[in-house]
C-alpha cells in the first residue's frame, strides 16, 4: 500500500468515527435517544444536560416551534465541557463548576438540528427539533 492509500483509510476511520460520535451513537443501541426529552411549562419547553467529561445526553429531541431553555448542570466540572459552543445561535459561555447555567434558545423548526460542543470540540451534543 502507497503512503496515500494508508493517509486515505486513516482519514475516512476518523469522518467515520466523528459521524458516529455527533450522531449520539454509544454502543447502547440509541439508549439515550427518547421521542420527546422535554419538560413543557408554559410558552417554554426545558431540558436538562449534565456536564462533566462529555455531555449526556449526547442527543435530545425537543418539540418544534416553542423557546427551549438548556439547563446545563454540573457539579465540580473543570474539563473542557465547562466551556458549551453553540455554532448556529452564535452562543459561547463558561459554565459554573458547580449549579445550572440556562441557555435560552428561540423556537426552532421542525428538522433542524442545533449542535453543541466543548470549547476544544472535543465533546459533543445535538438537539433535534421534532
Amino acid at each position: 500500500m502507497t503512503k496515500s492509500t494508508i493517509l486515505s483509510i486513516i482519514v475516512a476511520v476518523g469522518i467515520i468515527g466523528l459521524a458516529l460520535w455527533f450522531s449520539g451513537s454509544s454502543g447502547k443501541g440509541g439508549a439515550e435517544v427518547g421521542a420527546l426529552n422535554t419538560t413543557i411549562n408554559g410558552d417554554k419547553q426545558y431540558i436538562d444536560i449534565v456536564a462533566k467529561g462529555g455531555y449526556s445526553p449526547k442527543v435530545i429531541n425537543a418539540k418544534a416551534g416553542i423557546p427551549l431553555v438548556v439547563k446545563m448542570n454540573t457539579a465540580n466540572t473543570f474539563d473542557c465541557s465547562a466551556f458549551v459552543v453553540i455554532p448556529s445561535i452564535n452562543y459561547r459561555g463558561t459554565l459554573q463548576k458547580d449549579g445550572t447555567t440556562e441557555i435560552p434558545i428561540p423556537a426552532q423548526p421542525a428538522g433542524t438540528t442545533l449542535r453543541g460542543s466543548c470549547g476544544m470540540g472535543m465533546y459533543g451534543f445535538a438537539i433535534n427539533f421534532i
